[in-house]
């Protein structure tokens, strides 16, 4: 019997492996269902990992797994998958079994980000991680073959959130941004589940003998929220990380699950940092102890009402001591680029945490920490009080400022930045119904944010200046980019948000021994023959403490702080606003030559009366420069001005100087001027001013085809069969005739001026200038050609088989239309070889 129970489970995994090559998944997904219903947890043991690994494929992406991000709705297995992933459906039921019973599974440390591997491999403690802490597991074979022991939750949670950083080989033409994707909707699925807005986390589905199933072991004192984030209460020490028995709370003993879960989320996919990046964030350590021990109060009687994820001075304490950056780091540290996806879903994960953060009970929010020590209050509500300072606002602000300095400077940008103004808007997600809604320019911040303001002031004020120093290197011509300058304007200008920003810079600029001496000797309330200004001084002191503690936490001690609302980015800002109206007027001046063009290539262009100049095709001209984007990249920009103004408190009449300054120094001629360059060696060079110009559309060069025009790519007016057997017919004229056609076109007389008009292009010497070439290119000569690619065109055979049509009316047959034709053409080359030059002088 020993025998048969143990080549049960490895027979059973090799039924499944063989079915998995051969049953389509719906199939599969029924028998492993039986399997996980049927079979205990002893024996489900072996299958896990491997189950695991066929869902979310392996963690170096050669095995693909489902292809969850490839999975959409439309897919016939795309209710399947979510049907057995589901929070309540048979795989998270076998995690509760295999919970039940504490199994243990190995994750490789070479899969965790970047500074946790290193930390890990090096014996330094983890900043800020307490998920890893005291479940390493060392092998005998080395330190480079570390392995971290997690429970089934755990594992599970972590193989589906590195899921979403797996580089994948995905088929041509398909790849895994959308938001309607089976991964997308499942971290939405979860993160509703775990982190319910309303109500509590519901119960596991499975019970065994024992009731329910077990959290995982206590962690040491030493391992709590003190060791998580910059502010470190102990607040959730008691619920959390001291689990309770299992007849305890239900709502105590499974708060773990939305613990574990989070903490996955975020350390997959946030933590991620450079080496410069590690020194900062532990750097500010011994000024962050020197500053408590000058700020320290006995009690805090007093307190204003505060946001969920708000804290006190009180449950500031000293974070972990300062440790030199692991030696490795420099050989292991790997670049780390985020994909549109992936920022896609952390702003799910920003969203969610806000709504639930949010999503506070009133009386809990009101409560003060005194009162809320006495009175019981569940895990959940805890957890929401803290959720977003404490677990994210670190590492997010980290992953923002590495998008923002690394991401491409193109219309993708925008994922970034709809994070960042998801992050910095917590009001958005209240969940609060106003029955008179009111405009986005006129709905005011609550005076309750304040605080979130201050304690996130980096979030606002640095990445508002890294974003500007985007916008002055960005082609604002394209509505997109245009739209999302407009978006950050918005944002920035809603009433109230300005203030609260300002104030807390004056906050973090109060000088530390001003408040050192500002500080009576002893706090004493009213009662106690103190005065309420003793009171107001400790709040305002604890709120110079929490915005200090935030900018030295993330910019470390010896950051040099740069003004949201001083001088020098008030002149960025100036800048900024220049090159806004510029790109407005080169949107204005293009919209208006487009406007022409189309007027110009109407109807009657079919029948001559419009150049045929094939080189109108490659002028350069991107799609989001049509009449329509140009009209929104107007409206954005002038709304994005206005916006500015309003922020930055700026003068109208200044800026309407500035303005009509810009407009009469840019004449119609200087709008054809080439960019500003200067001669080499090879031809132009651009200068970082003619750059400027470039990238703003301030100017440009005439982009045109300077290749063999027979060779141009065949267009879609051609006929592509004729434009192939012209070319080889004129390629062979051109090869037996070409020395007689070139002394043709070399006679000064009337005779060489009529060759050169049929068979050399008139435009080539002139078009070459126009470009910065090299020397080579412009001293190029083009000899003599009979060209017949016109006759391909459908302009042209239309035109023709209207000539013949009138010339069957007339009673002319095909040879005598041809040879009229002819005539007509030779005539009118005639023509234009006597007067041509008169016609180009008027």
């Amino acid at each position: 019997m020993a025998a048969q129970t143990l080549q049960q489970p490895s027979f059973l995994l090799a039924n499944l492996k063989a079915d998995s090559t051969t049953k389509p998944l719906l199939h599969r997904c029924q028998d492993l269902v039986k399997v996980i219903d049927d079979y205990p947890a002893k024996e489900l043991h072996l299958i896990f990992p491997w189950l695991v690994e066929n869902v979310f494929g392996s963690l170096d992406g050669v095995i693909t797994g489902w292809n969850l991000r490839l999975l959409h709705s439309r897919s016939q297995d795309y209710n399947t998958v979510m049907e057995f992933l589901n929070p309540s459906g048979p795989m998270m039921k076998l995690v509760y079994k295999l919970q039940a019973e504490e199994y243990k599974y190995e994750i490789p440390v070479n899969y965790l980000p970047g500074p946790v591997k290193v930390c890990i491999q090096e014996g330094v403690p983890v900043p800020d991680c307490p998920l890893f802490q005291n479940k390493v597991q060392f092998p005998l074979a080395g330190l480079l073959n570390l392995n971290l022991a997690l429970n089934p939750f755990e594992f599970y949670m972590f193989n589906f959130a590195h899921c979403l950083i797996t580089p994948k080989n995905f088929p041509p033409g398909q790849h895994g941004s959308n938001t309607d994707s089976a991964y997308f909707v499942l971290v939405d699925t979860y993160l509703k589940f775990f982190l319910p807005s309303e109500g509590s986390v519901p119960p596991s589905p499975f019970s065994d003998s024992r009731g329910s199933v077990t959290a995982p072991s206590p962690r040491s004192s030493g391992v709590s929220f003190a060791s998580y984030g910059v502010h470190s209460p102990s607040l959730l020490k008691h619920h959390i990380f001291h689990q309770p028995s299992v007849n305890a709370d239900p709502a105590a003993q499974e708060i773990w699950r939305s613990e574990t879960l989070l903490q996955m989320f975020v350390e997959v996919w946030l933590h991620h940092y450079s080496l410069e990046m590690y020194q900062k964030l532990q750097s500010p350590q011994v000024k962050l102890a020197l500053l408590q021990y000058r700020l320290s109060m006995s009690s805090m009687p007093c307190q204003p009402h505060a946001p969920p994820g708000s804290g006190t001075l009180h449950t500031y304490q000293v974070l972990l001591p300062f440790h030199s950056p692991p030696p490795l780091w420099g050989l292991l540290e790997e670049p780390f680029s985020p994909t549109e996806e992936h920022v896609l879903v952390v702003r799910l994960l920003v969203k969610h945490l806000h709504a639930f953060s949010n999503s506070l009970k009133p009386e809990q929010l009101s409560s003060s920490p005194s009162a809320h020590s006495h009175t019981h209050t569940s895990p959940l509500e805890e957890f929401k009080r803290v959720v977003v300072q404490r677990f994210v606002q670190q590492k997010l602000y980290l992953f923002l400022q590495h998008c923002f300095g690394h991401w491409p400077l193109d219309a993708s940008f925008r994922a970034v930045l709809e994070t960042w103004l998801s992050y910095v808007q917590p009001w958005r997600y209240t969940g609060e119904k106003n029955n008179q809604p009111q405009t986005d320019q006129n709905r005011t911040v609550p005076d309750k944010w304040e605080m979130f303001v201050q304690e996130n002031l980096l979030m606002y004020t640095k990445l508002f200046q890294v974003f500007l120093n985007r916008a002055v290197r960005t082609d604002l011509v394209n509505a997109k980019n245009a739209l999302m300058v407009f978006r950050v304007a918005k944002v920035f200008s809603q009433p109230n948000l300005a203030e609260m920003i300002q104030k807390g810079e004056q906050l973090f600029l109060e000088p530390e021994h001003v408040l050192h001496h500002r500080q009576p000797r002893g706090y004493l309330t009213p009662s106690q023959g103190g005065s309420y200004l003793s009171s107001r001084q400790r709040v305002v002191t604890d709120m110079v403490f929490r915005v200090k503690s935030h900018v030295y936490s993330l910019e470390g001690q010896d950051c040099q702080y740069k003004q949201m609302f001083g001088t020098e980015l008030r002149g960025t800002v100036m800048k900024l606003i220049q090159i806004i109206a510029q790109a407005r007027q080169t949107a204005k001046r293009i919209s208006d030559h487009s406007t022409e063009v189309t007027a110009n290539n109407s109807f009657l262009s079919w029948f001559g009366l419009a150049s045929p100049d094939l080189n109108n095709t490659f002028s350069g001209a991107e799609p989001e420069e049509s009449g329509e984007c140009l009209k929104k990249t107007h409206e954005f920009l002038e709304r994005a001005l206005e916006n500015l103004c309003q922020i930055f408190k700026l003068n109208q009449g200044q800026l309407t100087q500035l303005i009509s300054n810009l407009g009469s120094s840019q004449d119609n001629g200087n709008c054809k001027q080439l960019p500003d360059c200067i001669q080499g060696e090879n031809g132009l060079i651009l200068t970082d001013l003619g750059r400027m110009q470039i990238i703003n559309g301030l100017r440009r060069f005439d982009i045109q085809y300077q290749g063999d025009p027979e060779l141009q790519p065949i267009r879609s007016y051609e006929n592509a069969l004729l434009v192939r057997l012209f070319y080889r017919i004129s390629s062979l004229v051109n090869n037996i005739f070409g020395a007689h056609m070139n002394a043709l076109c070399s006679r000064p007389d009337f005779l060489g001026r009529l060759g050169r008009h049929y068979l050399s292009d008139p435009n080539s010497s002139t078009q070459l200038k126009q470009s910065p070439v090299t020397q080579r290119m412009l001293e190029r000569n083009r000899l003599p050609r009979l060209s017949l690619r016109p006759l391909a065109s459908y302009r042209t055979l239309l035109m023709l088989l209207l000539f013949y049509t009138f010339g069957a009316l007339l009673s002319f047959g095909p040879m005598s239309s041809t040879l009229l034709i002819l005539c007509g053409g030779f005539l009118y080359g005639l023509l234009m070889t006597l007067f041509g030059d008169k016609l180009k002088t008027h």
